[in-house]
């Protein structure tokens, strides 16, 4: 008799903690599935957090100061972005060749990092409309003879950062002696200096910044290769924190935010 109530006590015991440990997993399947359902938007707002992808090599527009902190051009129009949507907001770093790879991954909801529109881009995201239209133009060292043009590149030795537009405009120039890629746009304005190549391929507005911080060893020519908008990249399924960035860009234009971030990082209004 002992025997069977002890029987009977163990086995409703084991039945009481199935249940409890059914429930809990039903529980648990309910909430993932509640937060499965979140699009992107809803979550941003849930957790309190946009998180931004950017390349920190591209002065003016993002950038590590003397004292090591992201700033520049796209990092304030980050922070206006998170505080109109009213969360805090996240800077993640990652290499130019995988940013967008790592945003296919959701390891952040958008890139703000000078990213030209392209064709070949679209296919794989979606994007804001430009916020900037830059262009690719040529630097040389200040003594340079030879260079004064695009068709002057013939036998000489360029440079530009992998990945970019640049090294689009680059590979079309034909009877260049090599190519030359580098993670950072900066590397390839120490290697020009120092006469390891002929000239960089980049971005205007970012080489006319970073001109004005050297020595004036390096100009900037007049030529433009390319004239490129620049928007903010999202995953394609995304469209609903799009079109609220893009609603959010449209008011910053309008409240005239990014003329003074213009004037802040450029030294004049590219939006007049």
């Amino acid at each position: 008799m002992k025997k069977t109530l002890s029987i009977l006590v163990v086995f409703l015991v084991s039945m009481l903690l199935i249940i409890g440990c059914g429930n809990k997993n039903a529980s648990n399947k309910g909430n993932d599935k509640n937060n499965k359902s979140l699009s992107t938007l809803e979550r941003i707002k849930k957790d309190g957090v946009l998180k931004m992808g950017l390349n920190d090599t591209y002065p003016p527009m993002e950038f590590r100061d003397e004292s090591h902190n992201l700033v520049g051009f796209d990092v304030d129009l980050g922070k206006e972005i998170a505080k109109k949507l009213g969360v805090k907001l996240e800077i993640i770093t990652n290499d130019w060749s995988g940013i967008v790879l790592s945003l296919k991954s959701k390891k952040y909801n958008m890139i703000l990092s000078t990213m030209s529109i392209t064709e070949e881009r679209k296919k794989e995201m979606n994007f804001s409309e430009p916020y900037i239209v830059g262009g690719q133009k040529l630097v040389v060292k200040k003594d340079e003879k030879d260079i004064k043009k695009v068709e002057d590149l013939k036998g000489k030795v360029i440079g530009c950062q992998m990945g970019t537009t640049g090294e689009v405009s680059a590979n079309k120039i034909e009877g260049i002696k090599e190519l030359k890629k580098y993670d950072g746009v900066t590397q390839a304005f120490n290697d020009l200096s120092v006469g390891r190549i002929n000239a960089v391929i980049a971005d205007g507005q970012v080489a006319g910044y970073y001109l004005k911080k050297r020595s004036g060893d390096l100009v900037l020519l007049d030529t433009k290769l390319t004239s490129e908008p620049v928007g903010i990249g999202f995953r394609k399924e995304d469209t609903d924190i799009r079109d609220e960035v893009q609603k959010i860009l449209d008011e910053l234009k309008k409240e005239g935010t990014l003329s003074k971030l213009s004037e802040k990082w450029f030294g004049y209004d590219i939006y007049k």
